[in-house]
């Protein structure tokens, strides 16, 4: 049975959320971009401690896409550098609350010394079972759907690869079906992020940037969850009659 709060009723297994809006909230000050990917990180420490106090499985955070490196030099490379301490810095915490950590993307364009911390950080955390926190690196849907097909074929037997089976070889492997993405910043839409996961994800925008979202956004976006009816492409009747 799916575990539940006091406010909303059914928690999601897998949450995934685009943090977006750091640069935009950073202008809007007067500040540095990097400066804004700085306030981002104390609001992504907000999340984790929020979607893990409150029962869900796993949490994938969109933190660098395959678009990204086509950003200004200077702000990719403060954002590499943030990846470096934030791990240095949220490990030991993590460990202590049994956060396992996990990184998807293609981690081979990031320089050795970030590759080095994500390999070490992600077996230092290996045995922790409260919350998987999925940070995507470098990742892109279409690359994730692309580079699990080459695995299929070079790998293949000479079926033809159902769903499941083809799920085996995303980056995403198992973890729990994605149940809700958020995108915070006010757009809507999914820019290239869970493609094949989000399927059948219920989709939530809100309007406020990735700094300034807390536990009140948040616990929104699981009000809104709540109250979706889930019908995986079946009639109400027939996906209650599925699940009696």
């Amino acid at each position: 049975m799916a575990p539940h709060s006091v406010e909303t009723g059914p928690i999601p297994a897998h949450v995934a959320v685009i943090m977006d809006g750091n640069g935009r909230w950073a202008e809007a000050r007067g500040l540095s971009r990097s400066e804004g990917h700085r306030a981002g990180l104390k609001a992504t420490r907000r999340a984790v401690e929020f979607f893990a106090n409150r029962g869900v499985r796993a949490l994938t955070l969109f933190a660098f896409s395959s678009e990204n490196w086509q950003r200004p030099r200077a702000e990719v490379e403060a954002l590499l550098d943030l990846f470096v301490t934030a791990i240095e810095e949220e490990l030991p915490e993590l460990r202590q609350k049994g956060i396992r950590l996990r990184f998807i993307g293609a981690r081979e364009q990031f320089p050795r010394e970030l590759q080095s911390r994500m390999g070490e950080a992600e077996a230092q955390t290996a045995a922790n079972d409260t919350m998987t926190l999925v940070v995507a690196l470098g990742y892109g849907g279409r690359w994730d759907i692309l580079q699990a097909a080459r695995r299929w074929i070079r790998q293949s037997t000479g079926t033809d690869p159902d769903p499941e089976a083809f799920e085996a070889f995303l980056s995403t492997a198992g973890l729990p079906e994605l149940d809700l993405l958020i995108r915070t910043g006010g757009e809507q839409r999914i820019s290239n992020f869970l493609l094949w996961q989000a399927a059948y994800a219920e989709l939530c925008f809100l309007d406020a940037l990735w700094p300034e979202t807390g536990e009140a956004e948040l616990q929104g976006a699981l009000d809104i969850y709540s109250r979706r009816q889930r019908r995986f492409g079946l009639t109400s009747e027939r996906r209650g009659a599925a699940h009696a």
